[in-house]
């Protein structure tokens, strides 16, 4: 059997057992290509290369179980490969950690957040960092920055702590276990660019979620009754720990109904991504500020 044959064969599978996708592809051709290339030991991106090659014994047996296991376990693709990639960057992954799909990484790579910096930004945070893909991103994009990369869960620090040596990086990576800011609010902390993918997904999405989410930890997915509990934490803190001219880049998916009714009259600007304009925002520590103000009034 030839491998696109193989690939469109697996698709079929996939589609017919009801997978569910979203954990780095969209669909049940892509998520086949993926097992059947990786199973054979091919880049992820060579199928072009290699669609007409014919598939050994061996290689088809070890599809069949891989495909198998995809579809009786329910979990990611990217779990079972133990890889994930992100704006063409390789990370290890495993359950410990939620995988990676950060719309910010979209903003690093494409530079639609360089031209809100300035020449002096140095410090970054990258809160709630998972496997630390955004924080490794990060200081791959700036040169010239240090990045903290703060996580509650000491499981997905330790996912971090193999990406971050993966990529040599650190020397430039800190990595920090702990709620939200507790673990630098002793060093009264200031940075010029926060990033957070937090917990966001509200409690009736939560239910709803199909088992492959469900095989990533609950503590990187939910975010409450409104999927705003760690957001208004954030925001009422995120000013003490920003320098005068710094950002917070912050996502929260799906639920920007959520935001808008948690947070009427903050300022905020709205990034476009392939998901959408109202999935990531840019907000000031000025605007913050003001919020916190009317909020006290």
């Amino acid at each position: 059997m030839k491998l696109i044959d193989c690939i469109e064969q697996s698709a079929a599978r996939l589609t017919e057992a009801g997978v569910s996708f979203g954990h780095g592809t969209t669909n049940a051709f892509d998520e086949a290509a993926w097992l059947v290339l990786w199973s054979c030991g091919f880049p992820l991106d060579s199928l072009d290369e290699h669609e007409q090659i014919e598939l050994s014994p061996e290689s088809l047996a070890k599809i069949e179980a891989l495909l198998e296991q995809r579809i009786a376990t329910r979990k990611p693709a990217a779990y079972l490969t133990q890889e994930a990639w992100l704006q063409g960057v390789p990370f290890y992954i495993d359950e410990r950690s939620i995988v990676p799909r950060s719309l910010i990484a979209e903003l690093i790579a494409d530079e639609a957040i360089d031209s809100w910096l300035s020449d002096k930004t140095r410090r970054v945070l990258d809160l709630c960092t998972g496997n630390g893909s955004l924080a490794v991103l990060a200081a791959m994009a700036w040169p010239e920055v240090q990045v903290d990369a703060i996580d509650l869960s000491a499981d997905a620090l330790a996912v971090a702590r193999i990406n971050v040596d993966k990529h040599g990086l650190g020397e430039r990576i800190r990595l920090l276990q702990g709620d939200g800011f507790a673990p630098v609010a002793a060093e009264a902390a200031r940075y010029d660019l926060i990033l957070c993918n937090p917990p966001y997904v509200n409690a009736d999405a939560m239910a709803a979620l199909p088992a492959e989410y469900r095989a990533e930890p609950e503590l990187a997915l939910a975010g409450g009754a409104d999927g705003m509990d760690f957001v208004r934490r954030l925001l009422s803190q995120a000013a003490e720990h920003l320098t005068e001219n710094g950002l917070l880049v912050l996502e929260i998916g799906n639920e920007c109904e959520y935001f808008y009714a948690a947070f009427p009259q903050l300022e905020v600007a709205w990034m476009a991504t392939s998901a959408g304009d109202y999935q990531v925002l840019i907000v000031t520590p000025a605007a913050l500020r003001k919020e916190k103000a009317l909020l006290a009034s």
